[in-house]
C-alpha cells in the first residue's frame, strides 16, 4: 500500500523498489506476485506498507 494523493497514479513504480530488492537479496527465489494500491493514509504517517507471506526451509 502506498500513501498517496488522489491524483497520484505511479504506485507500481514505488513498489518496484521493494520488488527489485527482493530479487537482489534472494535471487530467483525473490521473484513474487504483488499488488500496488494507493490509500489515503497509513498508520503513523508511513509512506509504504508491505505485507509478506514467506516459507522458510
Amino acid at each position: 500500500m502506498v500513501n498517496s494523493s488522489p491524483d497520484f497514479t505511479d504506485q507500481p513504480k514505488v513498489i518496484n523498489g521493494f520488488s527489485d530488492l527482493m530479487v537482489e537479496v534472494f535471487g530467483e527465489r525473490g521473484k513474487h506476485a504483488r499488488s500496488a494500491v494507493g490509500v489515503a493514509s497509513l498508520p503513523i504517517g508511513i509512506a509504504v506498507e508491505i505485507e509478506l507471506i514467506v516459507e522458510v526451509e
